[in-house]
């Protein structure tokens, strides 16, 4: 028996990233850069390629954002986790949160301000469409202009192996490693030499999933 609950933002899990971004300076180009930590970010469109994120009006990083029209989302790796979480709880406009938690800012593709966040697996560099106000948060639209991946996590065939950065989840408050692989988009009609390709590790049953 399921118990209803008040209205509330309980999908879970969702993706924990890192959102890197600056302000401008009229004499240096950029000042300090900043990182946020957001949790309600996602996937919006195919062509052109579109991501979202959700920044409370508060923030320091959203007044960054609206100044330059710029953002970087950054993916999370297990060891990346506590500086992920250092960069929720603390304000840029107190402290520079890449100094505090030895993370390296480097210039971003098609970004004239936002860096990107070496350290990271995968940089999404992003240049604002839209803004939504929705209440507590405002939505920023990101068109994808350029996306940074560490030559480590692609194989010698040009395949991106993000299975092996061990990337991070957010649940209910929560950090979570991803766990083990269940299946693959489409496995479920796959050919057995598909499966076998794609999961040799799996005993596969002919059991209808219907």
């Amino acid at each position: 028996m399921k118990i209803e609950m008040s209205p509330s933002t309980m999908l879970n899990p969702v993706p924990v990233v890192m959102v890197s971004c600056a302000g401008k300076d009229p004499l240096k180009e950029e000042t300090r850069p900043n990182i946020l930590t957001v949790a309600w970010a996602g996937t919006i469109n195919s062509e052109p390629p579109m991501v979202s994120i959700s920044v409370r009006k508060s923030r320091h990083s959203h007044g960054l954002i609206c100044e330059t029209q710029e953002f970087v989302i950054n993916l999370v790796t297990e060891d990346l986790a506590k500086a992920c979480d250092y960069c929720g709880v603390r304000s840029g406009s107190k402290e520079d949160k890449f100094s505090a938690t030895d993370l390296t800012p480097v210039s971003a593709p098609n970004m004239k301000y936002a860096p990107q966040i070496l350290e990271s697996p995968v940089s999404i560099c992003c240049q604002v469409k839209d803004v939504i106000e929705l209440g507590s948060h405002d939505m920023f639209l990101g068109e994808v202009k350029s996306v940074s991946v560490d030559e480590k996590w692609i194989d010698d065939k040009g395949k991106i192996c993000l299975e092996k950065a061990k990337l991070v989840a957010y649940s209910h408050g929560e950090y979570y490693g991803l766990g083990k692989l269940l299946g693959f988009f489409g496995y479920s009609v796959a050919s057995k030499k598909a499966l076998a390709r794609r999961m040799p590790a799996k005993k596969h049953s002919k059991r209808n999933t219907k």
